[in-house]
């Protein structure tokens, strides 16, 4: 790895960014050109989801984001433990009433 400076990039996170968005779904698409990943907060008891974010990226970035997830998912079950997969869109009782648990 190569440490000249001249190599090096200065990130900057502002506070509105560093606070992050939830998202629980995501929806991807792609051209030639690009992918666009849309993430979207699904609600309980809320018929229509909203997305929170749209990240469009060029199908090389796409290629390495998709690497660096996998790294990330490999490194985080060998910390903790296997992450479960499920195929089903995640269900919200519609009547939820958290006091009445």
């Amino acid at each position: 790895m190569n440490n000249n400076k001249g190599n090096r990039i200065d990130i900057e996170l502002n506070d509105s960014i560093s606070e992050g968005t939830y998202a629980n779904l995501a929806m991807i698409a792609h051209s030639s050109s690009e992918f666009v990943m849309d993430f979207i907060q699904l609600m309980p008891g809320v018929p229509k989801a909203k997305v929170k974010s749209r990240i469009i990226i060029t199908p090389e970035h796409a290629k390495k984001f998709s690497s660096a997830l996998l790294d990330n998912i490999s490194k985080y079950e060998k910390k903790y433990s296997e992450i479960k997969d499920f195929n089903e869109i995640p269900k919200f009782p519609i009547d939820s009433d958290p006091t009445n648990a």
